[in-house]
């Protein structure tokens, strides 16, 4: 996920404006940041991250009432999970009987940085920046539940079930992959692209 602040705003009012998100990131989530042009979310502490194509993403979250925070950043969609998902991926894949399938999905988590989408309720300055398609709480307000290996079925109102995220995840990567590979247009889609994680 990238933001890329307008050229035309001098780096000392791009360092402000970062500043002043990596704040709001701070207090109001209570999530670590780095840097301030662009600012970063780091991954692993608070949560990890499912990314997908965008289409993909699309239709998984037709499918699930609960996610958690989704962020849009171009052709990209984040989801956010719980801390350790990304170390559970390959093995819930497996599980999910999804080895050996080529998905355009990675999970990024401990260690990892992600480029931190425009706080709810203010306006990008770059047409194309990161967003929030579904904007996490405040911490202060009970916070943001975020899917989680709990168990399956977790049917008790709490975060929603991490194994239904990734199965619908999985499920529309290899649809649109079909679709394209049908189409003509896999250059959109790579047939090839191996299951990564970082």
């Amino acid at each position: 996920m990238v933001i890329t602040l307008p050229t035309s705003v001098p780096s000392t009012d791009r360092e402000q404006e970062g500043a002043r998100w990596a704040r709001w990131y701070e207090r109001e989530l209570g999530w670590a940041t780095a840097g301030t042009a662009p600012v970063r979310l780091l991954t692993g502490l608070e949560f990890d991250v499912l990314q997908v194509p965008a289409a993909a993403g699309h239709a998984a979250l037709r499918r699930l009432d609960r996610t958690g925070p989704v962020a849009l950043s171009g052709a990209r969609m984040g989801l956010l999970v719980a801390a350790g998902s990304a170390e559970e991926l390959p093995g819930l894949l497996d599980w999910l009987e999804w080895r050996g399938v080529a998905l355009s999905l990675t999970a990024i988590g401990a260690g990892g940085r992600i480029t931190a989408p425009v706080p709810p309720g203010r306006t990008a300055g770059t047409p194309g920046a990161a967003t929030w398609l579904r904007p996490p709480g405040p911490r202060h307000e009970g916070g943001t539940a975020l899917p989680a290996l709990t168990g399956l079925g977790n049917g008790d109102g709490g975060a929603p079930d991490l194994v239904r995220l990734v199965d619908a995840v999985a499920t529309e990567c290899h649809r649109a992959r079909l679709t394209h590979t049908r189409t003509g247009s896999s250059a959109t889609v790579p047939t090839t692209q191996p299951l990564a994680f970082r």
